[in-house]
């Protein structure tokens, strides 16, 4: 299905497990022009390997995570901070406060290009219910002045663009719902 978007014109595709994406990436060899965003939560121990890859990496949520891939990035590396905005425990990311530190952090990794911020809004039916989330994203990226925001997912794109998503994530869309393993 990745072939057959990439002959349709896409370009950018998301990818939430790494492993399952290291092993398909053969397969993809002619697609030259695509890019590969690693979108699941990444482990210190996997970064190596997801600096090898992929081509932007959404989910740096710690200096350490930054650390590692910029210590493993094989040129530049293009990055996002993922921002846990809600109170869910299955949620990932930096705290909304510790975002200016991780920011510096980043910038001063000479292998990583910090690109903006991205969140998953707790999952709800009603799209109105992830515009908070998004609004908070947005004043954040604009403290610290970095331009891209990846939010939004199949559900709620349309919120998503009007706060200011620059990407959204529609794989759902796109490709149907996830075939469980």
């Amino acid at each position: 299905m990745i072939r057959e978007a990439f002959e349709l014109g896409l370009r950018d595709f998301g990818e939430n497990y790494l492993q399952e994406f290291d092993e398909k990436r053969a397969e993809l060899s002619g697609c030259t022009e695509a890019r590969y965003h690693f979108i699941g939560h990444l482990q210190s121990n996997k970064a190596k390997k997801a600096a090898e890859i992929f081509d932007v990496i959404q989910t740096v949520d710690s200096a350490k995570i930054a650390r590692r891939l910029d210590a493993d990035a094989r040129s530049s590396l293009d990055v996002l901070i993922e921002v846990k905005l809600s109170d869910e425990p299955a949620k990932a990311g930096a705290a909304p406060g510790d975002v200016a530190a991780l920011v510096e952090a980043i910038r001063a990794c000479p292998h990583l290009r910090l690109l903006g911020l991205m969140t998953m809004p707790p999952w709800s039916n009603d799209a109105e219910a992830s515009r908070p989330y998004f609004a908070r994203l947005r004043e954040l990226a604009a403290e610290n002045r970095l331009p891209q925001l990846s939010m939004g997912m199949s559900h709620d794109l349309e919120v998503a663009i009007e706060e200011g998503a620059t990407m959204v994530r529609v794989g759902t869309a796109l490709f149907g719902p996830r075939k469980k393993l």
